[in-house]
């Protein structure tokens, strides 16, 4: 069987597709017989056959399409994660070949034939592909319970080769960088009520203030604190949102799932939960007396003693782990239903 593969962060399942639910989705005819009946098929799918010599020691993994169509280096996976005997492709001729192939959850409209005349109700962000429950093998994503988990970021154990963390200088107290506003989120109504207690810095189009990515962490680090607000909550979706700032020495306050779920990756002591706060007005009160005292603020710190967070590598890090995973487990298995399991968190 080849393992079909799909990957993402929060409305990323990342799932694999056997052969025989592939050939129904996907013709083999659509790959060995240039003369077929849809046209469309052979527009978005066809390109022209060419040779490529392959290595049997190597583990091949097919990319679909790039993940919300962020490219990266196909050849990093020893480098960049000292996985070896690895190759990533895009090269659809190849797929008789992959011994799996890796999706994009939230990439699949309209790409496989068949999936895309049907109707798609869209929880949150991501929609559900009916038809497809019992396609896929495999699934990678920020739940730590999918086959190949890949967080946002982790922190690590800090070298000698690291420099000692010193607090970048700030003068603002509270930041928020929003690309997707929303009025019917919760973390708007919430903002709307905290920004009447205590002045935010805000930026993005809604607040009439746009920065450059080269900005971006620029002003984060500016910032004594920083709105880590999650644009919909589920267990283990802790995004960049957090360790963006945490990058840049912030603080972040975040709002998404409970405290304890934080806690598993994170020291208790190095962010501020807004649900520590009966009210907003507490935690806008709780946030400028530590303006006031910098050996409290000071101890959000205390872990980068010992740690220094790092952010994932979108994509290219999941297809090398698919890889990696695909070398070591051989056993094949249909997983059941990956909406009721995605969806349902």
């Amino acid at each position: 069987f080849k393992q079909i593969f799909t990957s993402e962060m929060i409305y990323y399942s990342n799932i694999y597709l056997s052969d025989a639910l592939l050939t129904i989705y996907l013709p083999q005819k659509c790959y060995i017989n240039p003369i077929f009946t849809s046209a469309e098929l052979a527009t978005r799918f066809l390109q022209p056959v060419e040779e490529h010599p392959a290595d049997p020691s190597e583990t091949l993994v097919l990319l679909w399409h790039w993940p919300f169509g962020f490219k990266f280096d196909l050849e990093a996976c020893e480098s960049q994660y000292g996985i070896k005997g690895c190759r990533l492709t895009l090269d659809r001729n190849l797929l008789d070949k992959a011994h799996g192939v890796m999706f994009h959850i939230r990439d699949i409209r309209g790409d496989l034939p068949y999936l895309k005349t049907l109707s798609r109700p869209s929880p949150t962000n991501t929609p559900q592909l009916p038809g497809a429950e019992d396609m896929f093998n495999l699934t990678s994503s920020y739940r730590r319970d999918s086959d190949i988990w890949i967080p946002y970021g982790r922190l690590v154990e800090i070298s000698e080769e690291d420099q000692p963390f010193q607090i970048p200088p700030k003068d603002k107290l509270v930041c928020w960088i929003v690309s997707h506003w929303e009025d019917k989120l919760w973390r708007s109504g919430y903002f709307n009520e905290f920004s009447q207690h205590i002045k935010v810095e805000g930026y993005g189009n809604h607040f009439g203030r746009h920065i450059d990515n080269n900005d971006f962490s620029k002003i984060m680090s500016s910032c004594k604190f920083y709105l880590s607000f999650e644009n919909s909550i589920h267990q283990d979706y802790i995004s960049e949102k957090v360790f963006n700032p945490m990058m840049a020495g912030t603080v972040p306050v975040v709002l998404g799932p409970p405290r304890e779920n934080y806690e598993e990756y994170l020291p208790a002591d190095s962010f501020i939960h807004i649900h520590d706060f009966k009210t907003s007005k507490e935690l806008a009160d709780y946030l400028l007396h530590l303006d006031q005292n910098q050996e409290m603020y000071e101890r959000f710190f205390t872990w980068r003693k010992h740690f220094v967070p790092t952010a994932s590598n979108f994509g290219q890090e999941h297809a090398c782990y698919v890889c990696d995973h695909l070398k070591r487990n051989k056993n094949f298995r249909v997983f059941k239903n990956v909406n009721k399991w995605y969806f349902s968190s």
